[in-house]
C-alpha cells in the first residue's frame, strides 16, 4: 500500500515545528548569561586563614562587621550585591602567625561574629577599636581584593 504523498507532511511537519520550538527554547536557556553578581570580595593569598572584618557607610551612618573567615587560595564574599559606595574598610588578620592588614581608620569590633553600628566610643561601648584600611572601589558595582604576603604588617 502506498501512502499518500502528504502524510509524512501532514504528521512528521507538526512534529518537526514543536521539536525545532523545543530546541529552539531549550537553546536560549542554555546560551543565555545569567546576570553577574555584584559583591565585594576577599581573596586570601597567604596559604593560612584569614579573618575579614569590613566597615562601610550606611544610610543609618557608619557600620561595621565580622567575622568571614578566607581559608587559604579562596576569596570570601563579604558584601553581597552592587556596591553603593565608592569606599569601603577592611581589616584582616592572619589566624596562625599574627599578622595584619589594618590601618587608620578606627571602626569597632569584638572577638565574636558582630554588626556594630556607629565608630564613636568603642572602648566606652565594650568593644575593641580596630585600625581598618581604605578600599577605593572606584564606583564600580563589584571588587575583588587581594590579600598578599608583602601586604601585611607583621606583629
Amino acid at each position: 500500500m502506498k501512502m499518500p504523498s502528504f502524510f509524512p507532511v501532514t504528521i512528521f511537519y507538526p512534529a518537526k515545528k514543536i521539536l525545532a520550538l523545543f530546541l529552539l527554547v531549550l537553546g536560549f536557556g542554555i546560551f543565555q548569561t545569567s546576570p553577574s553578581l555584584a559583591d565585594l570580595r576577599v581573596c586570601n593569598q597567604i596559604g593560612k586563614p584569614v579573618s575579614i572584618a569590613l566597615g562601610y557607610r550606611t544610610d543609618q551612618g557608619w557600620q561595621s562587621e565580622g567575622w568571614w573567615v578566607a581559608a587559604p587560595d579562596t576569596c570570601s564574599t563579604v558584601f553581597q550585591g552592587d556596591l553603593n559606595s565608592r569606599f569601603y574598610y577592611l581589616f584582616a588578620a592572619d589566624d596562625i602567625s599574627g599578622g595584619t592588614w589594618d590601618g587608620s581608620v578606627y571602626m569597632c569590633t569584638r572577638d565574636e561574629t558582630f554588626t556594630i553600628f556607629g565608630v564613636e566610643d568603642c572602648l566606652a561601648r565594650g568593644y575593641e577599636r580596630t585600625g581598618f584600611f581604605e578600599i577605593d572601589t572606584e564606583n564600580k558595582t563589584d571588587w575583588t581584593l587581594q590579600l598578599t604576603e608583602q601586604d601585611t604588617n607583621r606583629p
